[in-house]
């Protein structure tokens, strides 16, 4: 059961910051602009903390952006390094454990995410934008996978899995190879970003795309989600098609299906409750 976002409450925020914006649009933003928005320990555990508090209620739509226009995040905060460095394995791997697990709650959430890139999107950066279902960029939008140049790999965050089934296995390995700058227009080119548009009306661009998506079914749009993520990973046909027939199943037993068919009849918008 889903709550209402005006029941919504503020998890305890530092480097992060929530608002809901008409129609169930909320938008989540790296709140770090002295700092290029760079990732830091307790970010990823923010980015979880946000994540569970928006799973359970009635969002329709997340936005994704970095505080500011110049940078949406320039990976993690080489201030904090250090404290990477002297940690045990076991520490490490827990601390790992809490940053993959953040990006990926942030992947997870049961409604669609749209990541406005502002500047650059670097190391952690890219991983965050690849959590995304869907991402737009400005002229300035760059990326890198960074992690090698640090003396870390490409497998980090979840880049390793997201970047290869989004562009393929060639180009991602040239790319996490080199961590060489990847510019907007060959993202554009390549898949990397959907859209791109002046810097000036990007939030715009998404907060539009946003309610475009938000016009459909709810429930049509949240199950459209988890068949396209799980089908993903599902290397047989078979169950691809198994989970696709019980979601459908599962719609016409909602309000919104014979809605939308009496809207059609009667030459009018549908009015969806997500019922």
């Amino acid at each position: 059961m889903t709550e209402s976002l005006t029941n919504y409450t503020d998890p305890g925020l530092e480097t992060l910051t929530i608002d809901v914006l008409p129609g169930k649009i909320v938008v989540l933003t790296i709140n770090r602009p002295d700092r290029m928005n760079s990732n830091t320990v307790r970010m990823f555990t923010e980015f979880g903390l946000a994540a569970r508090a928006l799973r359970d209620t009635d969002a329709r739509a997340l936005i994704l952006r970095g505080a500011g226009d110049k940078v949406f995040c320039a990976g993690f905060d080489l201030d904090e390094i250090n404290v990477i460095t002297t940690m045990g394995v076991r520490e490490f791997l827990k601390f790992q454990e809490t940053a993959t697990g953040g990006i990926q709650a942030l992947r997870f959430l049961p409604f669609p995410v749209i990541a406005a890139i502002h500047g650059p999107a670097t190391g952690g950066g890219l991983a965050l934008a690849l959590a995304a279902d869907i991402r737009l960029g400005d002229p300035r939008t760059k990326f890198s996978a960074a992690f090698v140049k640090v003396g870390l790999s490409a497998g980090e965050l979840g880049t390793s899995y997201n970047l290869t089934r989004l562009i393929g296995p060639a180009r991602a390995a040239e790319i996490c190879y080199t961590a060489r700058m990847v510019d907007a227009e060959e993202s554009l080119r390549i898949g990397l970003l959907n859209h791109v548009h002046p810097a000036e009306s990007l939030m715009d661009e998404a907060v539009a795309l946003a309610e475009q998506i938000c016009r459909n079914s709810p429930g049509g749009v949240r199950l459209s989600k988890t068949a396209m993520q799980r089908n993903q990973e599902n290397v047989s046909y078979a169950a691809a098609l198994e989970l696709e027939n019980r979601g459908q199943a599962l719609m016409t037993r909602t309000a919104d299906m014979p809605e939308a068919l009496a809207a059609f009849l009667e030459k009018r918008d549908p009015v969806f409750t997500g019922e």
